[in-house]
């Protein structure tokens, strides 16, 4: 069971409105600390937008978001995207070698990346020095992936989001991912949200799971309770995906 006020981030009945439109729509619950968080759902129920919220790549429309029990609006956007990171589908690289997309969050700051420093990131992400000189166009997908979490972990991050990193991934890479982000989590306590379309991975990765639907949280809790969850919409939705 999940400790009392143990939690990495809460949100308190949080909206979101887009011209006219909302998207989010009284959000209220918690992640915990140092585990895997999964957000399920449709397609359109709203995950994404909930992620960048965790970061303010999108500010709320109403309501209150905590960080280690400090609202959102508490950090400057620099401080907050080093401690929240995020990871997402498509793995953009810039332009150059391996070496040139890690150091790039120094850069932003103003700070350098010694090759020692990204070598042992790489080997954290289990690639080796030899891939520093690489040019990362040429990198296969699941090589991208690795490279977009070892960037993201440079800033040393308490928290890791993840956007559908392995939906565009074969098997083989997509497993090689999950061992990574749980080896991650185990060796570090990250506290990692991830949104995936796959709800055999939520079950078989996930300590905590939130369910959403039409840009509501309908159901939380444990990964192994969402099984025997007595909400008939998370009953039909994992019924038809288990057949």
């Amino acid at each position: 069971m999940i400790e009392k006020n143990s939690y990495a981030i809460q949100f308190q009945d949080v909206y979101l409105t887009i011209q006219q439109q909302q998207i989010i729509k009284g959000v209220s619950g918690k992640i915990p600390t140092g585990k895997i968080t999964t957000l399920v759902g449709p397609s359109g129920a709203g995950k994404s937008t909930l992620l960048k919220m965790c970061n303010r790549l999108i500010s709320q429309t109403s309501g209150s978001i905590y960080i280690d029990n400090e609202t959102i609006e508490h950090y400057n956007p620099v401080q907050l995207r080093q401690n929240v990171g995020i990871a997402l589908q498509d793995a953009p690289m810039i332009k150059g070698t391996v070496y040139d997309n890690l150091k790039l969050p120094k850069v932003l700051q103003k700070q350098f990346l010694t090759t020692a420093d990204a070598t042992s990131i790489l080997q954290d992400v289990g690639l080796d020095k030899t891939f520093l000189q690489k040019d990362a166009s040429n990198l296969s997908g699941g090589q991208k992936q690795r490279v977009s979490i070892a960037r993201t972990l440079i800033n040393k991050n308490k928290i890791l989001l993840l956007d559908e990193i392995t939906s565009a991934l074969d098997y083989t890479s997509a497993h090689e991912i999950e061992q990574l982000i749980l080896k991650l989590n185990q060796k570090y306590g990250v506290t990692i949200i991830w949104i995936t379309h796959d709800l055999q991975q939520a079950l078989k990765l996930s300590d905590y799971i939130w369910f959403l639907k039409d840009g509501h949280l309908i159901w939380e809790g444990d990964a192994e309770k969402m099984k025997t969850s007595n909400n008939t919409y998370v009953q039909n939705f994992f019924t038809e995906i288990i057949e």
